[in-house]
Order: C-alpha cells, then structure tokens, then sequence
C-alpha cells in the first residue's frame, strides 16, 4: 500500500513497532526474540533439570537411592554448564536465569520431596513445614544470588549453595534409606532439612571453588589430591560424600564462631 505520494509507509528502523491493541514495541525487544542463546552450556543445564526432575519421581515412587544419586548427577551437570560457559566465553543473562530455574528443580524441589517421601510424612505437619523451609530458602537463595551476582566477593558464596545444601540432604539419605523408620530418626531429619535450609539464607561465607583456573598449570601434589579424593569416595560412596558435605556444611558456623570468640577475648 501507497501513500498519496506513490511512497510505501515502511517503518523506520529507528522507531517502535504497533500492536493491534495499540502499543508499542521497542525495536530492542524485537531484536532480543530473535537473538539466539548458546547451545552446549544449556545442554548441561537441560541435562541438569532432567536429573533434579527425575529425583523427584523417584522419590514418589519410594526408589530412593536413585533419587539420591540423581541429585548428584544434577550437581554434575551444574558444575559442567558453569564450567563451559566460563572457558569457552558463552556466558550469557539467559543462562543465568536458565541455571537458576534448573537449580530450583534440582537442589529446591527436589531434595525437598525425597526426605518428605522418605521419612518427613511420618511426622505429619511438622514434616512438611521443614520440607517446605527447606524448598523455600533454596528459592530465596537463588533469588538472592542473582540480584547480587555482581557485588559478592570473589572467592566466597553468601550463605550455603543450594547444590551443597541438595548434597547433604541426598547423601544423609542415601547413607540410612533402609534404617528402620522411627519418630526419633524424623525428627532429626526434619531439623537438619530445616537447617539447612536456614543456612542457605544465612550471612556467613561459605569458600568458593569457581575461582580455580583449570586451564592454568598446578602443582602436582594437587592432581594427586583430586586422584585420591575419588579413590576414597568410590571405598564408599554415600558415607564419604555425606561426610564431605557435612564438613563443607558446617564449616562456615564454625569459623564464624570461632572469630567470635577470639574478637570476644581480643
């Protein structure tokens, strides 16, 4: 169609677009629907989501030591997705915000369900409020993370990450899923969900490995830490895993403890 100066009306490129309800688009908006995202660091994060959502069927199907092990897949496939991204310069604002939704499956929901059909359910309400502290945090925690993601110190997370958070959760259970179910034994799972929980909205710091330069040469000693460190995983793997996250855990309350009490005789 012409104008009555035999001029076609085509829009500048330089103005918003109009919508049958009569607004406007930005032509930023029009051309961020068409931009692209990468492929091979959300496949690990796809790959990530997958395991957290099958946890979560496991677990409602009573198969708990495989909804164990896929939360430690999920944690696999989220520190691979972190990784690529970062050596290979694709790191972008989708997947942040991609890594997150993922995170929130995986280490949110997920852990949440599988102590709740475990063993919480025995204790009726106060069951599921410790499942739901615990799922509630995680959300806040990565909510959180993201809106600081550019103003935390480098080297250190701001409260518990939520996969260090799934890994205690996982690993306790994955270690006594066959003990004999008692009201005492749910209790205490019920306080270390809650807790951890608690810590993943905490103020402590909590040492961060994502500084490391695995393209940067190391020591030797280093490479034989890391061999070890999985010999003795594989002696037994929930025990030892359940024993790492405990320290990992823990490891912030104490120190913070500790300066406190040394500021107090200082």
């Amino acid at each position: 169609m012409t104008d009555t100066e035999g001029q076609k009306n085509e829009p500048s490129p330089n103005k918003s677009s109009s919508v049958a309800g009569g607004d406007e688009i930005p032509v930023e908006q029009i051309k961020a629907r068409h931009k692209g995202v990468y492929l091979l660091p959300n496949l690990f994060t796809t790959g990530a989501m997958f395991s957290g959502f099958y946890a979560i069927l496991a677990a409602m199907d009573g198969k708990f030591e495989a909804a164990s092990i896929a939360i430690f897949i999920a944690m696999i496939f989220d520190v691979l997705d972190g990784t690529v991204a970062r050596m290979t310069n694709t790191s972008s604002e989708f997947g942040l915000q991609y890594d997150s939704l993922s995170d929130m499956v995986s280490f949110g929901v997920a852990p949440a369900v599988l102590a709740f059909s475990w063993i919480l359910n025995e204790i009726g309400r106060i069951g599921w409020a410790a499942a739901f502290i615990y799922a509630s945090c995680a959300a806040l925690r990565l909510a959180r993370f993201n809106t600081q993601v550019d103003s935390t110190t480098k080297g250190y997370f701001i409260g518990i990450p939520s996969p260090a958070a799934a890994a205690l959760i996982a690993s306790m259970i994955w270690c006594s899923y066959e003990a004999d179910i008692t009201n005492q034994l749910a209790f205490l799972v019920a306080a270390v969900t809650a807790l951890s929980g608690l810590l993943m909205v905490s103020n402590l710091d909590y040492r961060s490995l994502k500084e490391l330069d695995l393209k940067g040469r190391v020591p030797f000693i280093v490479i034989f830490a890391v061999v070890m460190s999985l010999i003795v995983i594989t002696i037994d793997p929930p025990r030892i895993l359940f024993i790492f996250a405990l320290v990992y855990s823990f490891s912030a309350p104490v120190l913070w403890l500790k300066n406190k009490v040394y500021g107090l005789k200082a």
